[in-house]
């Protein structure tokens, strides 16, 4: 209860606030449900492989890729309307994926539609999310809306375990619980009905920007870009074809690491602050060759049911390593002139991130299907040693003494 009067505090009078929020919440129960299930469904009922994982991965991140295209086609449009736009790429995706046959063509698409809508209202969230804000209360706003997409998400997951528990991974059952999450599309489609205005979307994510002081940062990018997009894409794949997770065990998996990472993300927050954005960007990748050693060979070393936990712990440590990434946020900080440029920057630092991982997407698939795991997560590791070897390079700043 005493969470409504901070939101009242944060937020602007009106009902916009309020319709913004249940809605990323209705989104956040519906994605947890699709995400929890998504990787079992295409492996166990679609019967995807190595490969075939992939090339579902390489259409799901297109719309990524298209973002900055799209928004500068539809730069008329309100911030509002481009949220309900999303919304209803969502529900398209999820009604798709719902009622059409598992067939890896249908699949695929369905997907590729569910991402589009997703990467739509990422922006449009954020800039909703502040235009509703009273003044500085800013960051207060961003952190409701982070927490109501986190809560949904969790709940969704922790749904999702609690079924498939006590029921069987059937064609039938997922089917089902993914006719659950359009529903709750359909509910997160309506309260978005419910925000009214037109606020202007970000215009510096409706262009690119670069700028030759950036050029590491960039590159940086397209490093932590390709390591990321093989644990994404093929951690969760490699535990259910090689371990034979359920969806289940994979949907508590990836609870625990949204745990792991929401009383992580503060800490690592406070090193990057005392130890310097140059460090954490050089070691976090360096834990990671640890992390991709065991993932990549705990079959070889331990016994099976030993090997299936130390993946889940390496996935684990991976989502937290990840938040290093925040690292190059405050690099750029450093590097730029105002703020605009901040944004204009990792807008376009995103959108070359995005480039690089359909095509790792595409590449992972093969050489997993071709030449075994092992080397995939040897590849992870050496892309990570390249990223620390270049953040190693960055010159950094030294701050005046007050």
């Amino acid at each position: 209860m005493k969470m409504l009067p901070r939101l009242k505090e944060t937020f602007l009078e009106g009902r916009n606030w309020k319709m913004l929020l249940l809605s990323i919440l209705a989104t956040g129960l519906s994605y947890g449900l699709y995400k929890g299930m998504l990787d079992n469904y295409l492996s166990e009922i679609v019967n995807l492989g190595e490969m075939g994982r992939g090339v579902a991965e390489f259409f799901r991140e297109i719309p990524g890729v298209m973002l900055v295209l799209i928004l500068a086609l539809f730069y008329m449009l309100s911030a509002e309307t481009m949220y309900k736009a999303g919304a209803v790429f969502l529900l398209a995706g999820m009604g798709m994926i719902a009622v059409l046959p598992a067939d890896k063509v249908l699949v695929i698409l369905s997907i590729t539609m569910y991402s589009m809508g997703e990467h739509i209202q990422i922006g449009m969230k954020n800039t909703l999310s502040l235009k509703y804000a009273r003044t500085g209360h800013g960051g207060a706003a961003l952190g409701a809306q982070n927490a109501a997409t986190q809560i949904g998400t969790l709940v969704g997951y922790i749904a999702v375990v609690a079924a498939f528990s006590v029921l069987s991974g059937t064609a039938g059952t997922y089917k089902l619980f993914f006719t659950v999450a359009a529903a709750l599309a359909v509910i997160s489609l309506a309260l978005s009905f419910g925000i009214t205005g037109k606020s202007e979307t970000d215009s510096t994510k409706r262009r690119f920007y670069f700028h030759k002081k950036y050029t590491k940062y960039y590159m940086l990018e397209m490093f932590y870009g390709a390591r990321k997009q093989v644990f994404f894409t093929f951690g969760p794949y490699v535990l259910i074809r090689v371990y034979h997770a359920d969806a289940a065990k994979i949907s508590l998996l990836f609870a625990v690491s949204a745990i792991a990472c929401f009383i992580a993300s503060p800490i690592v927050g406070r090193i990057i602050d005392r130890l310097g954005y140059k460090v954490v960007m050089v070691a976090d990748t360096l834990l990671l060759v640890i992390v991709c050693f065991f993932y990549g060979f705990a079959h070889h070393i331990f016994p099976y049911e030993v090997a299936s936990v130390v993946c889940c712990v390496a996935y684990v440590l991976d989502s937290i390593i990840s938040l290093a990434s925040m690292a190059s946020n405050i690099y750029v900080q450093d590097l730029a002139d105002n703020q605009d440029e901040v944004k204009a920057t990792i807008s376009t630092g995103v959108s070359i991130n995005h480039l690089i991982t359909i095509f790792i997407a595409l590449c992972g698939g093969w050489i997993w299907q071709t030449l075994g795991i092992e080397l995939l997560f040897i590849l992870s590791a050496v892309l990570g040693l390249c990223n620390s070897a270049y953040a190693a390079t960055i010159k950094t700043k030294k701050k005046a003494k007050a």
